[in-house]
């Protein structure tokens, strides 16, 4: 959340500001998402999001039924979640459109639409949960390899070959979209997604929250913390190293944007890396003061996220109308734009903040 917050900054143009410089050119790659096949760590920002709702689901699941809810009640409240957050993504992605924009790509429709099952999912026996993901990820890759190949305008990235069946807006889940899509009110018809992006990505997607839930199960059992955190880096590297066979080999390439099997398991590799990370720093040092400023941030991860889709335009039409546009050049114009979104990121940050000294949480 907070990366996605940090947007604002615009590190992204850091390269075409400093040309040849390679630290710039380091930061504008991963804050910016790549172009088909590939990951930045910009690229991580969803699959982190996903992941994290599967790595909760276990201890939720758990308070719940220490207050003694009801397996119905709890369902009603999974269904519940989930046609809000598909609703909310509708709702943030209609905004300044002249009728509702019905697009079901985003983060929060991807996790709601996947959200009913994940929940069912937790109350499974981990072998079920893994034959889950199994069944996923070979159907959805067969599904995709069985769809005829569509010769593909020319632009960049496309594959050839075998991976062709994976090229952008020539493939299952882009025929998907043409027919399902246009059954909703359109401004005009719907034709292809201009990222490649795919509403049939949210069946890997929760292939990718069963990765985080098998994760939440295994950090809430009663295995020392040395052992979780060995088992959570064995897992980051096997998912990965399978990932980059699978995606070497060209039978199943490595895209972010359509959300392919290797990618599920490559990007769940990369972020059970990180949990791995911060398990060590956090639980087996000991060292948490630092990560307070992130715990902020997370604590209101649905508040954060709303922010940036809604408040960002007002805040900097503030900071302009107030200090006026020659302020935010006071280190150069090359990071006008970074020093402008420092500002504005600090404003997000202390309302969390305030936020959270009130123990005020948005949840769904």
């Amino acid at each position: 959340m907070t990366l996605m917050l940090a947007e604002v900054l615009h590190l992204s143009g850091l390269g075409q500001a400093f040309p040849g410089n390679p630290l710039a050119a380091f930061i504008s790659f991963n804050t910016s998402h790549v172009e088909w096949a590939g990951c930045s760590l910009h690229d991580l920002i969803q699959p982190g999001f996903s992941f994290l709702v599967g790595a909760a689901l276990p201890f939720s699941i758990a308070a719940r039924l220490r207050r003694n809810q009801t397996f119905g009640s709890m369902f009603a409240h999974a269904v519940w979640r989930a046609f809000l957050l598909v609703s909310l993504g509708i709702i943030l992605r209609s905004l300044n459109r002249p009728q509702t924009y019905f697009t079901f790509e985003d983060t929060l429709t991807q996790i709601g639409l996947g959200y009913v099952f994940l929940f069912l999912l937790g109350f499974a026996p981990v072998r079920v949960q893994i034959g889950a993901l199994a069944a996923i990820l070979i159907g959805y890759w067969a599904a995709f390899a069985l769809y005829p190949v569509v010769p593909s305008p020319e632009w960049p990235a496309a594959f050839s070959g075998f991976a062709a069946h994976w090229n952008k807006n020539t493939n299952l889940a882009w025929a998907f979209d043409k027919w399902f899509l246009n059954l909703f009110p359109r401004e005009q018809p719907f034709l292809y997604n201009n990222g490649g992006y795919a509403t049939l990505s949210f069946i890997p997607t929760l292939g990718t929250m069963i990765i985080g839930l098998l994760a939440g199960e295994w950090l809430k059992s009663s295995r020392s913390t040395v052992e979780k955190c060995r088992g959570l880096f064995l897992a980051g590297i096997t998912l990965f190293a399978v990932a980059m066979a699978w995606h070497f080999s060209g039978f199943g390439p490595f895209v972010k944007r359509i959300w392919t099997p290797s990618w599920t398991l490559g990007s769940g590799g990369l972020v059970l890396l990180l949990l791995a990370g911060f398990f060590w720093i956090t639980e087996v040092q000991g060292w948490r003061r630092w990560a307070f400023p992130l715990i902020v941030v997370g604590a209101n991860s649905i508040a954060a996220y709303l922010m940036s889709w809604t408040m960002e335009a007002g805040f900097l039409a503030a900071l302009n109308r107030h200090l006026g546009p020659d302020f935010f050049r006071l280190f150069g114009t090359q990071f006008e734009p970074v020093f402008r979104g420092a500002l504005v990121l600090t404003m997000f940050w202390l309302i969390l903040f305030w936020m959270y000294r009130r123990k005020i949480f948005v949840r769904i």
